[in-house]
């Protein structure tokens, strides 16, 4: 016996595990998405190295340097216009880094933190302010090593067509001759696959274009990412660009949302936002530890969609302990409970699973059911387990509040003052374990009237079984337009453990007046609008994402004074109150910015739910064409600019002198 463990050992030390290729990037460098910041997403070429050293101090006194986040990256226009005529070598900005490149550098090491940098393979950055590093990668390399940088993001602009393989391996290749452990960023933006030849190339490869501070970028580019999760792993990572959050222009829910899948896709998390500004509610998303722990398993799996329907998605994490990561995304625009199992997400069988809601921090039992009532936009995400002890844990209980829509093709949290609308509040039991004496309620604003329809008490509420209320509400018929909170409740006991309530609610918007007479639809206040690049704009071009920058409205050479200017994908819906007859507009892709000839997009005019016009697919070339359609008796107007089957990319549509009779 002792002679063939012997021979086996022998085997077994002549066994040569084959080393990666010379020239691959050392994976050590990123086993688990890299975490810092950068700030190009708040403030482009508008830096000076005070601001970065800020970012740095800040990562130290606000706690991001004990959540994980260690690079603090500094993006385009940082050096001179030109090289050293002496060296060839990069020179800093004089005016915004007096101090230079190392300085800075030996402040943010200073500091426990890492230190990244930017330049473009190409013949310039893409600012077009510095020299790009195409034919100059060595001097380059070896300068930023020398400066002690620890982080490299190379774009892709300005690079004179030339193969991006060719150029990022060189890149590559001269850092990897500096000897120096720099993690290496392609940012390629997708165009050529660097999922599928990254993995020998960089640490990192941007997936899609740039990020902006909208929700429309967000999902787009969550849609372009997503998919790619078999190309992710330690050391080399699927990059769907930077953080927004704390910029501004979402929704905490929708902050909460993108963080929280980024990290469920073991994305970068870079942040993107100046954190001098950034409020206290976006610092905790950032400096949630237990979220940034699923992005940073070891085990470095990027979490897989196993359910995408109407808006619905369920990811799913598997996690070196043995865990399950899920995140259930409701990207829909009404509230809607979203579920899976714990089997689904490839957990054994058990009778109990403990369920830790990563936003509260709390632990629950479960008997499986995986579940939450999100609102629009809104994340849940959850630690699973099969554990022996689920029975600790409070039970899992989905409470939701849903307003049942009174108006075909309108939500119905849009409700007019005045009138009725109906609202169910309904609780059902996950946990293994009965609940006694279950039952729900609703309250809403003071001075709204609510009429009880219908009320059920379960003396024992058994694993998957629901109670539910239903109620008539009516919003006072003079009551601020806005929107106003509706608020449900289950009240049940526990078993040895006393009462326990579980809240719900939903936000109710009330529009304002209908419009009266011959008037322009951009004259008349907006109930609500979405648009996929920047707002809607009125009497404008839609130009950029922040929004008040579009050009006069114009189509194929055309001008109007007056009009909406949209991007697909676009919903506008403006209250009418049965007020008006008629809508008409002339409806075609705008000129603006359309230097690449790719815009294109479908207009659709519906009265409540029902379509009166259709301009069928309309492009950049087209001249524009007239839309008229019936409004009679309706409460609202909904305008669509929808995707002309292309993508979304410029397709800039207006509603040229829409105009409404009423």
């Amino acid at each position: 016996m002792r002679s063939l463990l012997t021979a086996l050992a022998l085997v077994a030390a002549s066994v040569v595990v084959p080393a990666p290729p010379a020239s691959a990037v050392d994976p050590t460098l990123a086993l688990t998405p890299p975490m810092g910041f950068n700030n190009w997403n708040t403030t482009g070429c508008d830096i000076n190295e005070q601001m970065i050293r800020d970012m740095a101090d800040i990562f130290v006194t606000k706690g991001l340097k004990d959540a994980g986040y260690q690079y603090v990256n500094v993006d385009d226009c940082w050096a001179d216009a030109t090289r050293d005529p002496a060296t060839g070598r990069l020179r800093h900005h004089p005016v915004r880094f007096p101090s230079g490149m190392k300085a800075l550098a030996d402040y943010i090491h200073a500091r426990g933190l890492k230190f990244g940098i930017y330049t473009s393979a190409g013949v310039q950055t893409c600012a077009k302010t510095m020299p790009g590093a195409l034919d100059h990668e060595e001097i380059d390399a070896q300068t930023f090593a020398d400066w002690g940088v620890d982080y490299l993001k190379y774009d892709n602009c300005n690079n004179e067509g030339r193969p991006a393989l060719e150029r990022y391996t060189k890149m590559r290749d001269a850092l990897r001759k500096t000897g120096r452990p720099i993690v290496y960023s392609i940012c390629e933006w997708g165009q050529n696959k660097p999922w599928e030849w990254g993995k020998d190339v960089g640490h990192l490869w941007r997936t899609t274009g740039d990020i902006n501070d909208t929700w429309s970028k967000t999902v787009e580019i969550l849609k372009l990412n997503a998919p790619l999760d078999a190309y992710a792993g330690p050391g080399h990572w699927n990059d769907p660009d930077m953080l927004e959050v704390g910029n501004g222009r979402q929704t905490t829910v929708e902050y909460q949302s993108h963080f929280a899948l980024w990290s469920i896709m073991a994305a970068p998390l870079l942040i993107g936002a100046d954190l001098r500004k950034i409020s206290a509610e976006h610092f905790d998303i950032l400096r949630n530890e237990e979220i940034i722990a699923v992005n940073q398993d070891r085990l470095g799996v990027q979490g897989k969609v196993i359910g995408q329907k109407d808006g619905h998605w369920v990811f799913v994490k598997p996690l070196a302990n043995g865990d399950r990561a899920v995140a259930l995304f409701n990207e829909s625009e009404v509230n809607a409970t979203i579920s899976t199992s714990a089997r689904a997400a490839g957990l054994p069988a058990s009778v109990g699973y403990t369920v830790r809601d990563l936003w509260q921090g709390r632990n629950f039992q479960s008997a499986g059911q995986i579940s939450a009532s999100l609102p629009p936009h809104g994340t849940a995400i959850f630690r699973v387990k099969a554990s022996q002890d689920w029975y600790r844990h409070e039970p899992a209980i989905d409470t939701s509040l849903d307003v049942e829509a009174t108006v075909p093709g309108i939500p119905g949290t849009i409700t007019p003052a005045g009138e009725p609308f109906v609202a169910s509040v309904t609780a059902t039991n996950q946990a293994p374990v009965p609940l006694l004496n279950a039952s729900t309620s609703l309250v809403a604003p003071a001075d709204w009237k609510v009429e009880k329809l219908s009320s059920e008490r379960a003396a024992v509420l058994l694993t998957s079984q629901s109670v539910q209320s239903r109620w008539r509400v009516t919003p006072p018929a003079g009551v601020l337009a806005g929107t106003h909170v509706v608020r449900g409740s289950l009240g049940a006991t526990w078993v040895g453990h006393g009462r326990l309530s579980r809240p719900a609610e939903s936000g109710v918007l009330v529009p304002g007046a209908g419009p009266s007479g011959e008037v322009w639809a951009s004259d008349v206040g907006f109930t609500t609008e979405r648009s996929g690049y920047g707002p809607v704009e009125r009497d404008r071009s839609n130009g950029g994402y922040v929004g008040g920058d579009g050009k006069t409205l114009t189509i194929n050479g055309r001008t109007y004074a007056k009009g909406l200017g949209a991007h697909a994908q676009a919903e506008l819906i403006l209250y009418l109150g049965g007020r008006c007859t008629s809508f008409s507009s002339d409806v075609g892709i705008d000129d603006e910015r359309d230097v690449n000839q790719l815009g294109s997009a479908v207009f659709e005019v519906w009265a409540d739910g029902t379509k009166v016009a259709d301009s069928g697919l309309r492009t950049w070339r087209d001249d524009a064409v007239s839309l008229a359609g019936s409004l009679k008796g309706a409460k609202f107007l909904r305008l669509v600019v929808g995707d002309g089957g292309d993508g979304v990319r410029f397709d800039r549509g207006d509603f040229a002198a829409a105009r409404l009779t009423c």
